[in-house]
């Protein structure tokens, strides 16, 4: 029986500003907005089933609601919420979605992009090293959002040793 499954649709992020946010997506990755969900002005939205449905903190307000869209790849949904009890983003040691990655052709022009919007860089992009991922090119580096989660930017532009072993592929815009 063939998979119901297609793939990721979008990944979710919640930031504390979704005007700051959508600028910063939309100068480092060409990000668009699609649509908005829900609109502060307008506050159209069940704020008691939404305390429900993603199992808020209770007094938790959703501002906000917004579909990103980037040149390639799954959507960014962008959440704007205040409540009583917010933590910092997760590090890449906590249990959780830690981080998401963004496939760039050119490493100076991504970096220079990003840093540009306000995000920082962790390093400089350096060889991709697992056995599995290795080749001339393959590369990767992490930075940071300006409210804090993390982003991997990473390219391989050479086949990788594990296609040799497997029909498998990884996504590739």
């Amino acid at each position: 029986m063939p998979s119901s499954v297609r793939g990721i649709d979008h990944i979710g992020i919640t930031v504390p500003d979704i005007e700051k946010a959508t600028l910063f997506f939309e100068r480092a990755f060409d990000a668009q907005v699609l649509y908005h969900s829900v609109d502060a002005q307008t506050d159209n939205i069940d704020q008691p089933a939404q305390q429900h449905t993603l199992k808020l903190f209770p007094g938790t307000k959703i501002h906000a609601i917004r579909m990103l869209v980037m040149p390639h790849g799954p959507g960014i949904e962008l959440f704007e919420m205040h409540g009583p009890e917010q933590g910092m983003p997760a590090r890449a040691s906590d249990f959780g979605l830690q981080h998401f990655a963004v496939y760039v052709d050119d490493f100076d022009k991504a970096i220079a992009a990003f840093t540009a919007a306000g995000g920082e860089m962790f390093t400089a992009p350096k060889p991709l090293t697992f056995p599995d991922e290795k080749g001339e090119g393959n590369a990767f580096c992490y930075g940071q959002t300006p409210w804090g989660s993390i982003v991997e930017l990473i390219c391989w532009p050479t086949p990788m040793p594990y296609e040799k072993t497997t029909n498998l592929r990884r996504w590739k815009p």
